[in-house]
């Protein structure tokens, strides 16, 4: 279950099938510490666990989803300790994509270095008109290498290398221009946008979901063949779920179907 006793830097929440993580750090621009990513990390995992909860909301506080990595953390350190940094970085980006539920990005402000990779990293996203986007690493002398792999797998080659070699900001319409965040919308609409797509995903059954979620992954890297023979034996074993009978009977019998999970 999520925690009971708060995070020191993040908070959570739960309702009807929906988890709200929101980075509370807002004086440092949600800067990603070492103890936030270890935060973040712990709460998707306890999100993971819970089968009530079939979507996961990401968002921040403040004028920023999150800056990146906290670079007083990465001054004057030892190359384990640079790598321990990283490694946990790499964690929680395999978290997000690990737990069964959706999780989407709530973008207010700006999102940069790994705050970019953060939305990039996520299963969807929704920019407010006023986000904006940048792997600004190569400015200060430490290429945005990591937020590279999550980005390229979002946008492409071309616009992930425009934004790895310049550093500059896109604006949240180029954002979903290039795929990076699915959708823009008006500042004052954003967090009832996110939600209304959060119930929207959790008004289908729990168990598919996540099968769908860990499928899509599974085959990305795949070849086309080999994406097909993994995708049709998911779907054999798929169609023999409980919910999956109940939703076939229920569109043939042109009722509403009820889920089991």
């Amino acid at each position: 279950m999520l925690a009971t006793t708060p995070y020191r830097f993040l908070l959570t929440e739960a309702s009807d099938g929906v988890a709200v993580v929101t980075l509370n750090r807002p004086d440092k621009r949600n800067a990603l510490s070492n103890a936030v990513m270890l935060e973040l990390i712990a709460a998707f995992e306890a999100i993971g666990d819970e089968p009530g909860i079939k979507v996961a909301i990401l968002r921040g506080v403040g004028p920023a989803f999150s800056a990146g990595h906290d670079l007083r953390e990465m001054l004057a350190r030892s190359v384990e300790e640079y790598r321990r940094t990283f490694d946990i970085c790499v964690k929680l980006m395999e978290t997000i994509q690990a737990i069964p539920q959706p999780v989407i990005a709530e973008v207010a402000g700006i999102a940069t270095a790994a705050g970019c990779q953060l939305v990039a990293t996520c299963d969807l996203a929704v920019a407010s008109s006023a986000a904006r986007f940048a792997t600004p690493g190569v400015k200060i002398g430490l290429f945005c290498t990591t937020p590279m792999v999550a980005l390229t797998r979002a946008i492409g080659r071309k616009h992930a290398m425009e934004m790895l070699l310049t550093g500059e900001m896109i604006d949240a319409l180029t954002a979903a221009d290039w795929g990076l965040v699915n959708r823009v919308v008006a500042p004052e609409a954003l967090s009832d946008e996110t939600r209304a797509l959060a119930e929207k995903i959790a008004s289908s059954a729990g168990f598919v979901i996540g099968l769908g979620k860990a499928a899509f992954y599974a085959q990305i890297d795949l070849d086309q063949p080999k994406a097909y023979a993994y995708a049709k034996e998911v779907m054999s074993m798929n169609a023999l779920a409980e919910d999956a009978q109940e939703g076939m009977a229920a569109f043939v019998d042109k009722r509403p179907p009820s889920w089991k999970t």
